[in-house]
């Protein structure tokens, strides 16, 4: 008689709570709390929200203003905590008042829902908000809840929170060391670093998309997008689909227009500005002024929804964006992971990417067809990129293999697999 196979199941299906400063928008950490929730709600799990930017329906969230980390009582809080090695005892007395507040609200919201999984979406990681992660732990530490904390970013992992004056807090809640956490990052270079920083162990899960489902093309609602945002038909469009940060090494993708010298190279630039300031956005003006290049920034044109903006212009997805792309450029010097390679790939778009970290250890090694760069636009980068626009037959030879390796390795189905492994390793069930 055969052996019977051991299938990996769901388990009893499970009320799971997301809590985060904001589940609104387009950032990383929202865009993949929703997959996961996705994929949890496809397993009969149920989902419930609360954050202090919420766009989930009110019946199932729990929307709490004060857990923004742009509020502006945290916000003053937060700016005493970094750039500095001492605080005051005022300053520890207002994160403590902050942080009691906000441990009534997840109780609230815990008790609302009758919440039986916890998914802290990053703030058990990255400081933006240290009472919100001090809340969270102290919440854990007393209800024994059980947690997958999700990590997408960690405090040695950015320049401004190197110097703090909580690095009593850090080292307790960023992240915890507690009974049922399930930690999960997003690459191997967090995992070890965990591992070696703080004696946790972790599963990764790396961002994924929904490789299963084939992407949407040009339709009747996105077939005037290049007459709309002022390109000719026979314009090349390159993509560079993120923020304006300097992280995100725009500057190099506004070289690579230059250095093609060909009018029909536009860059187009779907994202505003972040939230570091304004010095990066002026150095980007006058490097592109010098470069004599057109560059179209189009965030007022692109939303979460199809739609039209305060001025009466149609307003498009990213989604309606790509397939429009002749180029996707990803210069970036740092990434936690790469959601707009992701992107690139899902939409069968040639990719200009640097090989930053996460990418050289993670993602490279699988295979994929790039245009690869290493923080110089070299005059062999140039030629690939003129050789991808050019011929058609290499771009879909690139595209197939690429669509099958994201099937393979970033898609829906193997996060599902490790997702309900963490949900077995909490419960003993589902083996």
């Amino acid at each position: 008689m055969a052996p019977t196979p051991c299938i990996l199941t769901a388990g009893t299906p499970k009320r799971i709570g997301f809590i985060s400063t904001r589940f609104r928008g387009t950032d990383g950490v929202t865009l993949e709390a929703r997959k996961w929730a996705r994929i949890l709600e496809g397993l009969e799990h149920q989902c419930f929200w609360m954050a202090g930017e919420l766009d989930a329906p009110p019946e199932v969230s729990h929307h709490v203003p004060l857990a923004f980390f742009g509020h502006p009582e945290v916000a003053d809080l937060q700016a005493r905590l970094f750039g500095v090695t001492t605080r005051s005892r005022e300053t520890t007395d207002r994160i403590q008042a902050i942080k009691q507040q906000l441990k009534e609200e997840i109780y609230r919201f815990l008790d609302r829902f009758n919440i039986e999984v916890v998914v802290p979406e990053n703030i058990l990681s990255l400081p933006m908000h240290v009472p919100l992660g001090l809340a969270m732990t102290e919440v854990l530490a007393e209800t024994g809840l059980p947690a997958i904390a999700h990590h997408h970013d960690f405090t040695w992992e950015r320049e401004r929170y190197v110097i703090s004056a909580v690095n009593d807090y850090l080292r307790c809640a960023f992240p915890p060391s507690l009974h049922r956490i399930e930690h999960v990052v997003i690459n191997s270079m967090a995992q070890k670093e965990l591992a070696r920083r703080c004696s946790l162990p972790s599963a990764i899960i790396p961002n994924v998309l929904d490789f299963e489902t084939p992407p949407p093309g040009i339709d009747d609602y996105n077939r005037d997008l290049r007459r709309e945002i002022g390109l000719a038909e026979d314009d090349w469009l390159i993509l560079q689909p993120t923020r304006v940060v300097p992280r995100k090494g725009i500057e190099h993708a506004v070289e690579l227009v230059r250095r093609l010298k060909d009018p029909r190279a536009k860059l187009v630039i779907s994202h505003p500005a972040g939230d570091e300031g304004n010095a990066y956005v002026a150095m980007l003006q006058d490097r592109i002024a010098d470069a004599g290049i057109e560059v179209k920034f189009i965030a007022d044109r692109v939303g979460e929804h199809r739609g039209v903006n305060a001025a009466g212009q149609k307003v498009y997805t990213l989604f309606d964006i790509y397939p429009h792309a002749d180029l996707v450029t990803y210069p970036s010097y740092y990434e936690g992971f790469g959601n707009a390679f992701l992107e690139a790939i899902y939409f069968g778009k040639p990719v200009v990417v640097n090989s930053y970290a996460v990418y050289a250890r993670d993602i490279a090694p699988l295979g994929f067809r790039t245009i690869t760069m290493s923080n110089l636009v070299t005059r062999e980068t140039v030629e690939q990129v003129r050789e991808i626009l050019r011929n058609h037959q290499l771009r879909e030879e690139w595209a197939r293999t690429n669509y099958q390796l994201g099937l393979k390795y970033f898609s829906f189905a193997v996060a599902r697999r490790k997702l309900v492994a963490r949900l077995a390793n909490l419960f003993g069930e589902g083996l």
